[in-house]
């Protein structure tokens, strides 16, 4: 079969970030264990910004990313690109669902990275994830974590869940909330393209994203917040309410 148009551009691309990800192993199996975890997150990050640049997805930073020092970030979640796009705006350690790590290529990547991987329906592995991320936090790491629990469509906000903030109050630590969106360059519209729900295919998913020339993936940053007085279940109902918020005036 003849590829034409868009079609050879997605397969060159596709090509290049192959390519692009079997370096990213081959960094992590080399170079990783002798370097500090600031040295870590910079390659984190310019790799990540590389790969935006071969699939052709023109990367947007608005407001202040975090500052130095722990802070959990919690965003909304469109799509399996939500990882690459907030680490080339700012590098963290993300919490992931488990089936993640099985995706090809990508999940040994996203585990070499540093990901800490969790069981959704278990409530032990839960406690046992919210353990580790407050060791990384009181160590001074950034965490990320997608409280809906699973992609959306790109238009509304999922109901947060409010188990894993519970990392952030032991460790003493802010949140700081963040909204991404997917955009047409041109007219500002949301892009079908990244979103990742239902029935669609990660593969699917990521061939119309490489097939496009008109991505803009916005990274939109919150003020970070402190859960004071509040409880888990009033704080995520609050961090909700900001990443909205945020994500409204993505623009």
């Amino acid at each position: 079969m003849r590829l034409r148009g868009g079609q050879l551009r997605a397969a060159w691309r596709a090509l290049r970030a192959v390519l692009h990800v079997l370096r990213g192993l081959w960094i992590i199996r080399s170079e990783f264990g002798r370097l500090t975890h600031a040295q870590s997150q910079l390659i984190v990050r310019e790799w990540s910004r590389r790969m935006l640049a071969i699939m052709g997805v023109a990367l947007d930073v608005q407001g202040q990313p975090p500052a130095r020092g722990a802070v959990l970030m919690v965003a909304n979640h469109i799509s399996w690109l939500d990882i690459l796009v907030m680490n080339a705006a700012h590098p963290s350690r993300f919490v992931s669902k488990a089936d993640v790590q099985r995706w090809p290529l990508l999940g040994s990547l996203i585990t070499g990275a540093g990901t800490l991987y969790i069981e959704r329906e278990s409530r032990r592995d839960a406690l046992r994830v919210v353990h580790r991320m407050a060791e990384r936090l009181r160590e001074g790491e950034t965490v990320s974590v997608f409280p809906e629990g699973t992609t959306g469509d790109g238009a509304q906000l999922l109901p947060f869940h409010a188990n894993l903030l519970q990392a952030a109050i032991s460790a003493s630590a802010p949140v700081q909330p963040v909204a991404l969106r997917y955009l047409e360059r041109s007219s500002g519209q949301p892009h079908p393209g990244p979103v990742f729900i239902g029935d669609d295919t990660l593969v699917a998913s990521v061939w119309r994203t490489l097939r496009s020339d008109t991505v803009r993936a916005v990274v939109r940053y919150g003020t970070p917040q402190r859960a004071g007085a509040r409880d888990r279940r009033a704080w995520s109902e609050a961090l909700r309410a900001e990443v909205q918020a945020e994500f409204d005036a993505a623009r």
